[in-house]
């Protein structure tokens, strides 16, 4: 887990562009504090590549693992973030000795034996990196299959500029942006980010997940084309049987775990106390048995607050015998405003809730307690329907399908369990069942730029509805904000359920594995059953990272929000919002009346926080 950035520039440019390279390496120095390496390789008569590193040493520590690296034959380098955890087996099959024993040295392996397209399908991990052939006169940038790790990409002046921050390429490009109206809009209405490769700065934008670019720099111009190199839904024959998919979750998920496990630092669990966290302790435990290691796990706690995990979190922590480090995410509204611009400076973009907080805390506590690496459970409820919207989704498929018995049958099983059909909430609802969102609180300029995202069920069905989860409306976002958060304190976290064959697994497979008899995340349930306490597997409320978010912007936080809004501030001055309708809204909303999110009451200020923190570089 690192940081990287380059700039592929005309000779002549570069002198004008080296003044700025060392305020680079400073806003992305969180990402590797362990090591620091840089080199400038000349292609060709015009062009030179200049490539940059922050190491965060996980496998192999000593010097053989520096970046950037060449190859055996020193005829290509590598500056790469993240971690290939099947390299061992990689190497293996190529019958390759590793001289310092990190991955790093086995993807360039790879790569000069096989080539780039070649050997990315291999493999099994999370991953940015940009791998340079002089003699080939070729840049190759690829992100992993789900974007775990971050890369962006720009041009100015027929100059190439990449990195694994954005703050990275402001510091780089060194001039003002113009904002993006789009993304702008479907952060306010929908309260969404990274649906695609665009960002809140116009010109700056994301490598595209699960891609590869392959940069001719002999060409006049350098072009960047990104081609997919995987299609989860062209893996071979759907499982049908509901038992198979059971053991094959079970499988997988303990080889996904295992795998993330590796590491020459010492490694941690997220623990919630909710069926996905549990899931990835238990098998955490049952791959260190071996080693005689215990399982350490990290737990957001919230004593005396509605949704607070701690019973929960002690029931798994008690059968697996473990005592978790708790960390109390609470903090009084004196801290709050600060903490906003803290983290939103850290995130690149504005925050989506006051959990993105909670979660730089929580890795601001691995940092203290000497936890490098930490297990998380992103994508656990993409994969397996764990959200409300799904059981809504499959309802209405139902319903498409003209299959009116098996609606019937399917609702009153869930009824009957009372799994999630009491927790609907029309408030949050509401963006999956307008066509056009209310945006009435919008600038004119924003309003007629801003086109909504399509979030209700496609015509595909429903596991097509997770994929665009995956790649768009879910996924992208909590891996942005996770990496930013843990990188801010150089912690590494690492996802078992985005393991590339669950993925596979469970878009293709039956909607019973997924919803079945009456339960959210059956097949998930089902492999693990015997594994945990039956009160954990079987939960009927689904939290998530919970907080009293609502409660604060109407009591202790009430002040600062109205402080910050007032009527010069940025959002306002720069006509992204309207004045008196937000201000409305806000008084609607403290006074409870209407279905009001407190996402929309939170957005405008973190909106607000984001561009005072960025205004150097904003037009």
């Amino acid at each position: 887990m690192c940081g990287l950035f380059g700039v592929v520039c005309r000779k002549a440019a570069f002198e004008s562009i080296k003044p700025r390279i060392e305020r680079a390496h400073a806003f992305q120095q969180h990402r590797g504090p362990d090591m620091r390496g840089e080199t400038t390789l000349e292609i060709g008569d015009g062009r030179l590549v200049y490539l940059a590193h922050q190491r965060l040493s996980i496998l192999d520590l000593s010097e053989a693992g520096r970046q950037p690296m060449a190859d055996a034959n020193q005829g290509s380098w590598l500056v790469y973030n993240g971690e290939i955890y099947n390299y061992r087996e990689l190497a293996e099959a190529m019958h390759f000795s590793p001289v310092g024993g990190s991955d790093t040295e086995v993807v360039l392996e790879c790569f000069r034996r096989k080539g780039v397209e070649a050997a990315l399908p291999e493999f099994n991990g999370m991953w940015a990196l940009a791998w340079v052939s002089p003699q080939d006169n070729v840049l190759y940038l690829s992100r992993d299959r789900a974007g775990v790790k971050p890369l962006y990409v720009a041009r100015a002046e027929g100059d190439l500029y990449f990195a694994s921050e954005i703050k990275t390429l402001l510091a780089l490009l060194g001039r003002r942006h113009r904002l993006n109206l789009q993304v702008i809009g479907e952060y306010l209405v929908q309260a969404l980010q990274d649906t695609g490769t665009a960002t809140f700065f116009n010109g700056i934008d994301a490598l595209p997940a699960g891609s590869v670019a392959k940069i001719d720099l002999a060409a006049p111009e350098l072009f960047i084309a990104p081609q997919t190199y995987w299609e989860p839904f062209a893996v071979g024959r759907p499982v049908a049987d509901a038992e198979e998919v059971t053991q094959l979750v079970r499988n997988t998920v303990l080889d996904a775990v295992r795998l993330r496990l590796r590491a020459d630092v010492p490694v941690g669990v997220l623990l919630s106390g909710g069926v996905d966290s549990s899931v990835i302790a238990v098998c955490a435990q049952r791959a260190l048995r071996d080693s005689g290691q215990a399982v350490v796990a990290l737990s957001a706690v919230s004593p005396g607050q509605p949704g607070d995990e701690s019973p929960f979190i002690d029931r798994v922590a008690s059968h697996l015998g473990i005592k978790p480090i708790k960390v109390d995410t609470a903090w009084g509204p004196d801290e709050a405003l600060e903490l906003l611009r803290t983290v939103t400076w850290m995130n690149d973009s504005p925050l989506g809730s006051f959990s993105n907080v909670a979660f730089y805390l929580l890795m601001q506590r691995a940092a203290e307690a000497g936890i490098k690496v930490v297990l998380s459970g992103q994508g656990g409820d993409e994969l397996f329907c764990g959200y409300r919207k799904y059981l809504g989704f499959h309802f209405q498929e139902l319903a498409r399908q003209r299959k009116f018995g098996r609606l019937t049958g399917a609702a009153w099983t869930f009824w009957r369990n009372g799994v999630v059909l009491g927790q609907f909430n029309l408030t949050e609802g509401r963006r999956y069942l307008q066509r056009r969102p209310q945006g009435s609180v919008l600038g004119d300029e924003v309003r007629q730029a801003f086109t909504p995202q399509p979030l209700g069920l496609p015509p595909e069905g429903l596991a097509y509805r997770q994929w665009l989860d995956y790649r768009r409306f879910s996924v992208p976002y909590l891996t942005h904000y996770e990496d930013r958060a843990s990188m801010a304190f150089s912690r590494e976290v690492r996802l078992p359920f985005l393991d590339y064959r669950l993925v596979e697994l469970m878009l293709n497979a039956p909607v019973d594995s997924k919803l079945g008899a009456g339960w959210t995340k059956y097949s998930l349930r089902q492999a693990f059953a015997d594994w945990l306490p039956s009160e954990i597997v079987w939960r009927r409320d689904k939290q998530g990272f919970s907080m009293p978010q609502e409660e604060w912007l109407r009591g202790e936080l009430k002040p600062v929000w109205q402080r910050m809004l007032h009527r010069d501030a940025e959002v306002f001055r720069r006509g992204l919002i309207d004045h008196d309708a937000l201000h409305a809204r806000f008084e609607r909303f403290c006074r409870r009346q209407g279905n009001i999110w407190y996402r929309d009451i939170f957005a405008p200020l973190a909106l607000e926080v984001w561009l005072q923190a960025y205004s150097e570089f904003i037009e």
